[in-house]
């Protein structure tokens, strides 16, 4: 009961707001690139990024080290995070979830969860059989060299600390990522 509780308590607090300029990010996969974006138009790109150790695509479950495809705001941004800052994602989305309950990864209330989170601007249950915790960070103590090498992540989206620190003043709680 106590958990039920705190989840609850956790849902209400946790409310995307949305970035108020138009800026947006472009996360190519296959060129390992991000593009910010304002409408049509690209301002400046961060080069050499690294993803998933399972590669790019549609996730089937937790664990499969995986980077998304789809479009997500950034939820929420961690500042003391161990990858230096942590711009952690809207996933799994709408899309992610009825996939995921056509396919029987996920059940009825877990999808209703999802969905729920969506329609009011809050952050999706990160506990589900999709996993979660998938967002844009920086390297941390990291070495860059095996940043440069390969890719490491278990999902999630890597830039050098350089990269991160700069890309946190172009964008904010809100802002629309498209992964391709």
């Amino acid at each position: 009961m106590l958990r039920i509780y705190l989840f609850l308590c956790c849902s209400f607090i946790s409310v995307v707001s949305y970035a108020n300029n138009d800026v947006w990010l472009l996360v190519d996969t296959k060129a390992r690139k991000i593009e910010v974006k304002k409408g049509d138009q690209t301002l400046e790109t961060l080069n050499s990024i690294a993803i998933g150790r399972g590669g790019s695509g549609f996730k089937k479950h937790r664990g499969d080290n995986i980077t998304p495809y789809g479009n997500y705001r950034i939820g929420w941004i961690g500042e003391k995070s161990a990858f230096r800052r942590f711009f952690g994602l809207t996933y799994p989305s709408v899309e992610d979830a009825q996939h995921a309950l056509k396919q029987g990864v996920i059940d009825n209330m877990t999808y209703y969860r999802i969905l729920m989170a969506h329609k009011n601007n809050q952050i999706p249950p990160q506990n589900t059989p999709l996993g979660g915790q998938i967002g844009i960070h920086g390297l941390g103590r990291a070495d860059e060299r095996v940043h440069r090498a390969f890719d490491w992540t278990h999902g999630c989206i890597a830039l050098t600390n350089g990269q991160i620190d700069h890309l946190s003043q172009l964008v904010d709680t809100g802002t629309l990522v498209k992964i391709k």
